[in-house]
């Protein structure tokens, strides 16, 4: 007797017979909507308060804070003062000594500055190519050869992201099928460069998750995902300057972003749930600007009421790094490794400012003497 087999479990968003017709609830999003839009206004507003040189060091911090988490997301970390002096060169921004060019840091502020400051250009295979072989420099993606600059090919088998020790692994997700991808990409870039009928940050939104969905590439599809997203972002926003980094919120919030992105995949092509977190985690990034604002505005300050105070170019050189966010307590030694000079140098120089009243020592001596720019 024949028993007809039940049929087979659709797993993913891109298996269901409806896909990709996306469906949300716009009642429920209202809200959330709403306040994403309140909070743009507002840092929009404060920032046409500043000055264009101050507007421009704001756009500096909040991409080179973009690059760093947006690779930190993927367990990659890039050293800031090189990140920040690659943005600085492209933007054309002077922040005094740059630290050397780095071919990897280089190619990933390459991607996210053609998304975000060519945010009106069309979205192609070419372009999303060139962002890929700008990832990969020479090829590899740590000890594995990558084909760069081309959709995969699924060669070693079907793209999963997975977790776990070697034959006991989670696949958490499996992208559609090598051969799907020229229709697959070519559906998506047409939506994607099509005027929005909708509100901009929905289309943001779903850009970041279709293409992700995709995995259309080998290594580098968070990276070049969230990039999309943010270009989507520029677009809503109708301008190259960025005051806020979407990735750094979500590299604060890295659990729930890829538990939201696997209940998503597992979901229905109604994704009401992943766009409502989505726009909760743009509106905390937003509003997360003012620390970034306040930064601005004190280094600003602090130039400000030392305009007079002649200083030479090692002291100019640490207070600008420790002004501009340096990473952990100001000490002797981190002196002496920024301004490239011996540790007794370096305290002359500290000594100098401290005197003059520019610095001020931390509680603690010794070795591990700390201090901190006097700001007020």
């Amino acid at each position: 007797m024949f028993v007809e087999k039940p049929p087979r479990r659709r797993k993913y968003l891109w298996q269901r017979p409806d896909w990709p017709q996306w469906r949300f609830d716009a009642a429920a999003l209202a809200v959330p909507l709403a306040q994403v839009h309140r909070a743009q206004g507002h840092l929009a507003g404060r920032m046409a308060e500043l000055g264009l040189a101050q507007r421009d060091q704001a756009t500096l911090q909040a991409l080179t804070q973009e690059v760093v988490t947006t690779s930190a997301i993927e367990g990659e970390a890039l050293k800031l003062d090189v990140v920040r002096s690659s943005v600085a060169r492209r933007l054309g921004v002077d922040i005094g000594a740059l630290a050397p060019s780095d071919r990897h840091v280089d190619g990933v502020v390459d991607m996210v500055l053609d998304a975000t400051q060519r945010y009106a250009e069309p979205l192609t295979a070419e372009r999303l190519f060139g962002w890929h072989a700008a990832l990969f420099p020479n090829g590899y993606s740590g000890h594995l050869r990558v084909k760069v600059g081309q959709w995969r090919n699924d060669a070693a088998g079907p793209m999963q992201v997975v977790s776990g020790p070697v034959g006991r692994e989670k696949v958490h997700f499996e992208a559609p099928p090598a051969t799907a991808l020229p229709a697959e990409t070519a559906a998506f870039m047409a939506w994607f460069n099509a005027p929005s009928s909708g509100d901009a940050l929905i289309h943001a939104g779903l850009a970041h998750l279709w293409l992700v969905t995709l995995h259309p590439f080998d290594d580098g599809n968070g990276r070049i995902s969230r990039a999309v997203g943010d270009m989507a972002l520029a677009r809503a926003e109708g301008t190259a300057q960025r005051f806020y980094s979407l990735s750094a919120q979500i590299q604060r919030e890295r659990k729930q972003y890829y538990e939201q992105l696997e209940a998503t995949q597992r979901g229905t092509l109604d994704v009401t749930p992943w766009l409502n977190w989505f726009l909760a985690c743009l509106l905390r990034a937003v509003q997360g600007a003012d620390g970034l604002l306040a930064s601005v505005l004190d280094k600003a300050q602090f130039w400000q009421r030392w305009a007079g105070t002649p200083l030479n170019a090692r002291q100019t050189l640490v207070l600008s790094h420790v002004l501009d966010g340096m990473e952990g307590k100001l000490t002797n030694a981190k002196w002496a490794a920024i301004g490239k000079c011996s540790a007794d140098t370096a305290l002359r120089d500290i000594n100098d400012l401290l005197a003059r009243g520019m610095l001020a020592r931390l509680e603690g001596g010794g070795r591990s003497t700390g201090y901190q720019v006097v700001a007020g």
